[in-house]
């Protein structure tokens, strides 16, 4: 008896497509990208923190510290090029983890086409909802930011061999309106982190009740102590501790 079948066999284009695509495009590879840039600004801003703080220890410290930073690598790297190279790192960081997100966003939304009737508010934290407004806001404050007290543009004293004054005349009180925009940024990245911390502890198991319990103390413990330690140094100078 001899069996007929419809059924066709991959071609040998269709294999060879499917086993060429990069990993990287892949869900898994996309959120492995996250998380790869993910630690990597981590780490910037706990190091960025750090060096902020040491603006306490007075001008002469600051200053030293700054210039410190121009020099890193000499006498292989000429001055600031270290600067340079970090700031080139981050900003592929930022757009790959941006992109990433956005990607996966999309195909999460492809696979539910169908909205819910009604949506309940613990499907999702405010952090969660608001994840792509927060990276925008983040994205144009890194912006201003550069542009303020790294290029001085928008500094009112603008010298670089200068930033303990650069800092201070930033976030004098009469310039209210850029403690206002620098402490949404900074409250903006906390809620950023917190549902970034979490969501990662949830891809690493912590998906009990208790897990969850845990990562979500340890994420917001981790959110609120670097959110402290940025808008300390702004608040300061409003209160006269930095002059």
């Amino acid at each position: 008896m001899h069996w007929t079948t419809n059924q066709r066999s991959p071609s040998v284009h269709q294999v060879t497509a499917v086993s060429t695509r990069s990993p990287i495009r892949s869900s898994i590879g996309l959120k492995a990208v996250m998380a790869v840039t993910g630690i990597l600004l981590v780490l910037f801003l706990i190091a960025h923190m750090l060096g902020n703080l040491k603006i306490f220890f007075g001008p002469e410290s600051f200053d030293h510290y700054a210039h410190w930073l121009r020099t890193i690598g000499a006498p292989v790297l000429p001055d600031t090029w270290y600067l340079w190279i970090q700031r080139a790192v981050l900003g592929v960081a930022l757009v790959a983890h941006i992109w990433s997100a956005t990607v996966l966003a999309r195909r999460a939304r492809a696979a539910r086409p169908v909205r819910y009737a009604h949506r309940p508010k613990v499907q999702g934290s405010y952090a969660a909802r608001t994840m792509r407004w927060g990276g925008l806001i983040i994205a144009l404050f890194v912006v201003y930011h550069l542009l303020d007290l790294t290029t001085g543009d928008l500094n009112p004293v603008g010298d670089p061999r200068r930033p303990y004054a650069n800092v201070a005349a930033d976030f004098a009180p009469e310039r209210w309106y850029v403690t206002l925009l620098y402490t949404v940024a900074i409250v903006t990245l906390g809620f950023h982190l917190r549902h970034g911390m979490f969501s990662a502890f949830r891809s690493l198991g912590q998906q009990t009740p208790r897990g969850e319990a845990r990562a979500r103390a340890l994420s917001l413990g981790f959110a609120v102590a670097l959110c402290a330690g940025y808008l300390v140094v702004p608040f300061a100078v409003i209160a006269g501790l930095v002059r």
